[in-house]
């Protein structure tokens, strides 16, 4: 059963790419509510440097535009796009069942939209809207362990300490045993390892003989290091993604002798192990459990406000600091 929508319900505005390193916010007028949808007022949104500023930066290669695009996307790759997938809000018209609840959903940067109900998942009272937003790479991060398979008293590597690094690194530290490390040359991350009783490496050069190791820094030269800490026979999973960036690596030397695992690994698509049982729904809300541990807003950058995104990205999306997921807010 839908519900009827106010005129003032149908005024929305959205942040558009609109060219390499070029942002806009414009309106979004929104229809009559579809039957089997719901309306929803966000409250946050996050960017996550990694995908984003490919986006950003008109990075996407024209192989990957349809794959590329997210569910509520307006627009077509290059541009103008309307790109964005952690957002939280909430439900202000749709199905009875749904109106009031606060949900994630694949949503853009946008004041108001309208998605399918089975697309949404409830967060629920008890996590916080803020880190809520998190979600999507917390679905990546899960997808990522899945694929590894760590297990108890293995020696893991995380190499990467961006949002899913660092979710990486923090679900592998839960397994008994295990010894993690996260290795990521920026300074300001021994802090937010310290927050998440993580071990943190500046460098990697005494690192050897690892188990396992997940690579997630996005730069050609942390996956030389990941596939250099592997030990025999280890796999090293890809998590980072380069767009039209080459990538080059050495797979001379002991890559041969010692039998190594190269992985791929894209959250788009469910860990083969777990297909039979497992649907995108049931990994959301999987993923939602997993952000109940408040040391998890250490992951957060303090917000900034909406009309301020396209003055914001150049900041947020081009700066060499090495920033973690930026809070979004509309409130």
């Amino acid at each position: 059963m839908a519900f009827f929508v106010s005129e003032s319900n149908r005024s929305a505005r959205a942040l558009w790419y609109v060219g390499p390193k070029q942002a806009e916010i414009r309106p979004a007028p929104l229809g009559v509510l579809a039957p089997d949808h719901c309306r929803i007022q966000t409250l946050h949104t996050g960017i996550s440097r990694g995908t984003e500023s490919l986006v950003y930066h008109g990075q996407v290669p024209a192989s990957e535009y349809a794959r590329m695009a997210t569910p509520l996307m307006a627009g077509n790759f290059p541009f103008p796009v309307t790109f964005g997938y952690c957002n939280v809000g909430r439900v202000v018209d749709g199905p009875e069942n749904w109106v009031d609840k606060t949900v994630f959903c694949l949503g853009p940067h946008q004041t108001m939209f309208d998605a399918p109900a089975a697309m949404l998942a409830d967060i629920g009272p008890d996590l916080p809207a803020t880190r809520a937003v998190l979600a999507a790479n917390m679905e990546t991060a899960l997808n990522a362990v899945w694929t590894g398979k760590p297990g108890p008293a293995d020696q893991i590597a995380v190499v990467g300490g961006g949002v899913v690094g660092l979710l990486v690194a923090y679900l592998c530290n839960q397994i008994p045993g295990a010894d993690v490390l996260l290795v990521d040359p920026a300074p300001a991350r021994a802090a937010t390892c310290q927050q998440l009783g993580l071990t943190h490496c500046l460098t990697p050069t005494s690192i050897s003989n690892r188990d396992l190791v997940f690579h997630a820094s996005g730069h050609p030269s942390g996956l030389q290091h990941a596939l250099d800490m592997a030990g025999n026979e280890a796999t090293v999973v890809e998590l980072s993604w380069y767009g039209t960036k080459a990538v080059n690596v050495t797979l001379g030397g002991a890559f041969h002798s010692q039998q190594l695992r190269l992985q791929s690994c894209q959250v788009g698509h469910i860990e083969s192990s777990h297909q039979p049982r497992w649907n995108y729904h049931r990994r959301l809300t999987a993923a939602l459990a997993l952000l109940a541990d408040e040391r998890l807003n250490a992951l957060l950058e303090p917000a900034v406000g909406f009309e301020e995104l396209p003055q914001s990205l150049p900041q947020i999306l081009g700066s060499t600091e090495p920033r973690l997921c930026q809070l979004i807010d509309f409130l």
